[in-house]
């Protein structure tokens, strides 16, 4: 009877995202319809930016043909170098500083921004190789990019995000209305 009661406790268990980091959410980037980002931060400022399960790209079955971290001809997110304690050398990010462009099979580019202001501590390079990675996990191995901001600002940078709850009220008046266009 006790390994009944243990193995229901381990599946109903929080996974490592849900426990140890807040989501925060960027709906309609740069005004684009469901374009919609997830930041999650951990307690040690570090943010994690994410796909939001919302974003067209997780949708619909789509599968992905590129990503590139070449913004411009000078410059390039995977040229980032960090070092030392305080994260030296890594490129300073605005809000809508692009990290990324994903082109799908049916052609159509989506540009994923830092959504926060901070230093870029990485990026994930395994989406790279194995961009499924993208739509499997987007939460854990498939992150878009490490980003930390300034010790003054960590506790302001979320006054542009959503919290969950906002978030999911903004989901369902979307849902909402294209029923009613519908």
């Amino acid at each position: 009877m006790d390994c009944v009661e243990e193995k229901d406790t381990e599946a109903n268990a929080p996974s490592v995202v849900d426990r140890y980091y807040t989501r925060w959410y960027r709906a309609d980037m740069k005004g684009k319809p469901c374009e919609d980002h997830c930041i999650l931060q951990h307690s040690n400022r570090i943010c994690v930016i994410t796909l939001a399960e919302t974003h067209p790209i997780l949708q619909n079955g789509r599968t992905i043909k590129s990503i590139n971290y070449q913004i411009s001809n000078g410059c390039s997110r995977l040229n980032n170098k960090v070092s030392g304690k305080s994260k030296r050398g890594g490129q300073f990010l605005t809000d809508f500083a692009p990290l990324c462009r994903i082109t799908c099979s049916d052609e159509t580019e989506y540009t994923i921004y830092s959504c926060i202001r901070g230093r870029l501590l990485e990026v994930n390079e395994n989406i790279l190789e194995a961009p499924e990675l993208l739509l499997e996990k987007p939460s854990t191995d498939g992150y878009i990019a490490v980003i930390l901001p300034k010790f003054e600002e960590s506790k302001s940078i979320t006054e542009n995000l959503l919290s969950r709850e906002e978030f999911e009220s903004v989901v369902s008046k979307r849902s909402d209305a294209q029923s009613q266009t519908s």
